[in-house]
């Protein structure tokens, strides 16, 4: 049954806001879950918000399944019209807030597990420290999350083309590097080429097909390019267990230098082959990536701020 149009003398505007929100956030997410997590509701309190929208206009504005929610057009339009309304009146409220007392609020961050354990997290004390009404939900994935999509205001990537749909800071530049322990290489030797890895115990990075490793050393004019096929007793899809793998003498590891940084200072372990860079295997910087906004939020602000300071340095001397 067509649902009864109600008349528009009789709506009131004011009353529904938060219904009107709760929509654009809706579409913003594309999950009732995920749009309560944003809101601080129950998905009941969400839905039933939705469903005094759909009476108030009179039409379906979302359309839910098992698998997905899709707005109306009805609802598009409606979210199409307002959203931008309602992100200048979160700038607003957020920049009034920031200009007196104590930056505070939420910030939702995402970073690649290894990096996120070994640099993210443990420089996370010292800004609470600053900042103890500034609050932080650290999700540790290497999954590239669609940061909008998910709610995450920031995310640390490891890469070396950040998107260019985003605001990308680089916090550091990153180098790939070939490690072993002291005791495995007098046990083996110390392999002088890349060709002679074809002779040694190798530690991968998981990835689909073949183990291949690519070095470049400068040559005259043109750099010298070898595609190098390894093997060896363990592949790995995390760059800790690897770098672990490499301190209990199983062989020859390539790593990120953020992973392999303090058994280098200590001596645990050492580089191998240095006048041969690896290259295309993982990201040359690590970037602070957020969503394109003219009124980037202050808790925002001071997290990056902390995060350039953190990371100026890098990880290990420019090779």
């Amino acid at each position: 049954m067509e649902k009864a149009k109600p008349n528009p003398s009789e709506l009131r505007h004011d009353v529904l806001w938060g219904q009107l929100h709760a929509l654009t956030v809706i579409a913003q997410l594309g999950s009732f879950t995920k749009a309560a997590q944003r809101l601080g509701l129950s998905k009941a309190a969400v839905s039933q918000r939705i469903s005094e929208l759909e009476r108030a206009m009179g039409q379906s504005l979302v359309s839910r399944t098992t698998r997905s929610v899709r707005l109306s057009q009805a609802g598009q339009d409606l979210v199409d019209a307002t959203e931008a309304s309602f992100a200048q009146i979160t700038r607003a409220l957020s920049a009034s807030r920031d200009a007196v007392g104590q930056a505070r609020g939420l910030l939702r961050v995402t970073a690649p597990v290894a990096l996120g354990r070994q640099h993210v997290a443990p420089c996370l004390s010292a800004f609470f420290k600053l900042y103890p009404q500034i609050r932080i939900e650290l999700d540790l994935s290497d999954r590239l999350v669609p940061l909008a999509q998910e709610g995450f205001d920031l995310a640390i990537r490891h890469c070396s083309a950040p998107p260019d749909s985003h605001v990308a800071v680089k916090l550091c530049a990153s180098r790939a590097i070939l490690v072993a322990s002291p005791d495995y290489l007098q046990a083996r030797g110390e392999p002088g080429h890349p060709d002679d890895l074809a002779e040694h115990a190798c530690l991968p990075y998981l990835r689909p097909g073949p183990a291949v490793w690519l070095f470049e050393q400068a040559s005259g004019k043109e750099p010298q390019r070898l595609r190098i096929p390894v093997q060896g007793p363990l592949r790995a899809s995390n760059s800790e267990i690897l770098r672990d793998a490499a301190l209990d003498d199983l062989g020859l590891a390539l790593l990120p230098d953020f992973s392999a940084a303090p058994a280098l200072r200590s001596g645990a372990l050492l580089e191998v082959l240095p006048q041969w860079r690896p290259v295309g295997f993982f990201g040359d910087s690590v970037y602070a990536v957020y969503p394109w906004n003219n009124q980037v939020p202050r808790p925002l602000k001071l997290l990056l701020e902390h995060l350039r300071e953190a990371f100026a340095k890098g990880f290990l001397p420019k090779a």
